[in-house]
């Protein structure tokens, strides 16, 4: 991996060509060079539209099984690279290893798409755009600038993050994590008061299908503002926010945002897929997803069994129980069952927790109660039947969430929130639950330089 500073100067800008094909105007090796600087046009705009939310997507499995395996969602065994084992679960964190270096250089490509994008709209000339479609470009760019700052910030936590890397030769300094969450909530501030009065004229990923118009993508917006929020432990700001985003208490769970993936050419297939009963790849579920499930809980059903192909005769056709380093699962994570399954970005599921801790944390317990059975219900469960107190509520809440969101990277963060990583199986002597992600050792030497 290049240092980060080339990295943001050599960006290549990737393109779903479903969406949208690129011109000749533009160099996508050198997007802010090669017809960026003066009379820019709507396509041009609207073909960085369409790399951003492609590149979005680039590194993602690295993510959510790095975050699902600290938080003991996971195993992940690959028969050609042991660190996911050796150093996630019972090693120390390499700043150089690919779990460190891919997602954050991932994550700070879109941003770089993201500051071509800003660059470029600000040399749209007047005659060409609109002040409302303008603001809708710009709007855009802050929302999904927040989102990809929030996954580094995740990984990084007080190690800090870089916010300003607009310049490649003159990046910012890193700031807190308290600093960052200050500037990733100002994006979503901004972003949100632009698209008061907007207008999107530009193509959209088709999972954001339903976040299309300002309006809507107003709520995306919220969405995302309102998990800063509980971050941040400013609840009654969450429910100030859920209510302007897409919380629905009687929706459909599986309502939001989401990456999207196809098998057409030039596309990315979903990265997080693998069949049931694989080997040498495998994604097996942590053994207490399916002993710790209250009776009845329907979503203990995402950990499937690595069973025998034919059941009467139990016959085991496949490779089996996972067993490497001993560490042993019977389950498969099986929650994406096809290579283009679309991945949550935020859904309205994660809102109904958001809206249930914000209950307990304003000591509206009732509430928080009823906001919980909701989901309880909906798999399987009875009402809640334990004691009515803000701690209790919130192990139940944790409870709950780990079931409804296994796996879509929360569980690691949740945990450590609430400084419950105690709480989290060590399997073997010698295991750890690290707490954050080092510095890139690219960044340390750039910060030595």
């Amino acid at each position: 991996m290049k240092k980060l500073k080339y990295i943001l100067l050599t960006t290549v800008i990737l393109l779903s060509t479903q969406a949208c094909e690129i011109g000749q105007q533009i160099d996508p090796n050198s997007p802010s060079i090669n017809g960026l600087q003066s009379d820019v046009t709507i396509s041009q705009l609207n073909n960085l539209v369409v790399g951003t939310y492609a590149q979005m997507r680039d590194q993602i499995n690295v993510y959510y099984d790095e975050v699902g395996i600290l938080g003991r969602d996971m195993y992940r065994f690959s028969g050609s690279d042991p660190r996911w084992v050796a150093d996630l679960i019972g090693g120390v964190l390499d700043n150089n290893a690919f779990y460190t270096t891919r997602p954050y250089a991932a994550r700070y490509t879109t941003v770089k798409n993201i500051n071509f994008l800003l660059e470029a709209l600000s040399n749209t000339s007047q005659s060409t755009i609109t002040v409302a479609e303008r603001a809708g470009y710009s709007a855009l760019a802050k929302t999904i600038m927040a989102h990809e700052l929030l996954m580094v910030l995740n990984l990084n936590n007080d190690n800090g993050i870089r916010i300003d890397v607009a310049d490649p030769d003159n990046l910012g300094p890193f700031v807190s994590k308290d600093a960052a969450f200050i500037f990733i909530a100002g994006l979503l501030n901004d972003a949100n008061n632009e698209l008061n009065g907007a207008e999107f004229i530009m193509p959209h990923s088709t999972g954001f299908s339903d976040f299309n118009t300002p309006e809507t993508f107003q709520q995306f917006n919220r969405a995302l503002a309102a998990r800063v929020a509980a971050y941040t432990e400013d609840f009654p700001q969450v429910l100030t926010l859920l209510n302007d985003s897409f919380l629905d208490i009687s929706g459909d769970f599986d309502f939001g945002a989401y990456y999207v993936f196809s098998t057409s050419s030039g596309d990315a297939t979903n990265p997080l897929f693998l069949p049931q009963n694989n080997s040498g790849e495998i994604r097996a579920a942590h053994p207490s997803f399916v002993t710790d499930a209250l009776p009845g809980d329907t979503r203990v059903g995402k950990a499937t069994l690595r069973t025998p192909d034919d059941p009467a005769t139990e016959e085991v056709e496949g490779p089996g129980p996972f067993i490497n380093s001993d560490l042993t699962s019977n389950y498969d994570v099986f929650i994406f069952p096809t290579n283009v399954s679309p991945v949550p970005i935020i859904k309205n599921e994660e809102l109904i927790f958001l809206q249930a801790e914000a209950q307990i944390q304003t000591a509206d317990l009732a509430g928080a109660v009823t906001t919980l059975n909701v989901i309880r219900n909906a798999y399987g469960l009875a009402d809640y039947g334990g004691p009515i107190t803000t701690d209790d509520l919130i192990d139940e809440m944790l409870f709950q969430k780990r079931y409804s969101l296994w796996n879509e990277g929360h569980r690691w963060i949740d945990m450590r929130r609430y400084g419950k990583f105690d709480e989290l199986p060590l399997d073997r002597p010698g295991d750890v639950v690290h707490e954050e992600f080092p510095k890139t050792f690219d960044e340390v030497q750039l910060e030595n330089s």
